[in-house]
């Protein structure tokens, strides 16, 4: 019986390296394909998501749905965006159903607390957005009000992350909070360089940071599946 369970450790935790191998492997093929080909970096882009939805179901035995459905939709996303010129705005809307799921995700982990509290937490996003939107405002045109709605969203991840962080500093909770952060910094550096200032370098900094994010959201989630197993 005991050599069973250590087989069936042993196996798990094989699965387990080999998935993080393979997103490891196709991240770094993803990178090298943002610096220096475009073909390599279109190819490897679905396989991100792919690879990270393979290391949270292995990693975990009963899958949250709602986060399984944030990685859905953060797959379409990125496929979308791969044709931004003509389906921005669905890839967007794709990354803005992801963007709630999380929220839906990180406020079932939040416990009640006094309007005080919500407000403090929210000051440093409501400050940034307000002044993120004033910076892109002129060049918007027609895309205001779909960018205007996705920061909301945007930042109220970043809110409700830290209002979970602030009520239990835990590993975890760090982790969710980071990742929140530093999603909230890919998704600006894309308006930056659609709206503001284009550059090409802005594509490399966008990806390691959306990669970066989704990967600690995917760790917290599976420490706090763990743990309620």
């Amino acid at each position: 019986m005991i050599i069973d369970r250590n087989y069936n450790f042993m196996t798990i935790q094989t699965k387990k390296i080999t998935a993080s191998i393979l997103f490891l492997a196709v991240v770094f093929l993803h990178i090298y394909g943002v610096l220096f080909s475009d073909k390599l970096a279109f190819v490897s882009k679905p396989f991100l998501i792919t690879t990270l939805v393979i290391i949270y179901l292995i990693s975990v035995k009963k899958p949250n749905f709602w986060f399984v459905s944030a990685l859905f939709f953060s797959f379409w996303g990125d496929v979308l965006l791969l044709f931004k010129e003509q389906f921005f705005v669905f890839g967007l809307a794709s990354f803005l159903l992801a963007h709630i799921l999380y929220i839906k995700i990180t406020l079932s982990l939040v416990k009640i607390t006094s309007h005080k509290k919500i407000l403090s937490v929210s000051l440093p996003f409501v400050i940034f957005l307000t002044s993120f939107l004033s910076l892109l405002n002129d060049n918007l045109g027609e895309m205001q009000i779909p960018v205007i709605i996705y920061g909301i969203i945007i930042s109220l991840f970043g809110t409700v992350a830290l209002l979970n962080y602030v009520q239990e500093k835990s590993t975890a909770n760090l982790w969710l909070f980071l990742g929140a952060i530093i999603f909230i910094i890919s998704d600006s550096l894309i308006a930056i360089n659609k709206f503001y200032a284009p550059n090409e370098m802005y594509q490399l900094l966008i990806m390691l940071t959306y990669i970066i994010a989704q990967y600690l959201i995917c760790k917290a989630i599976i420490a706090k599946t763990a743990y309620q197993e």
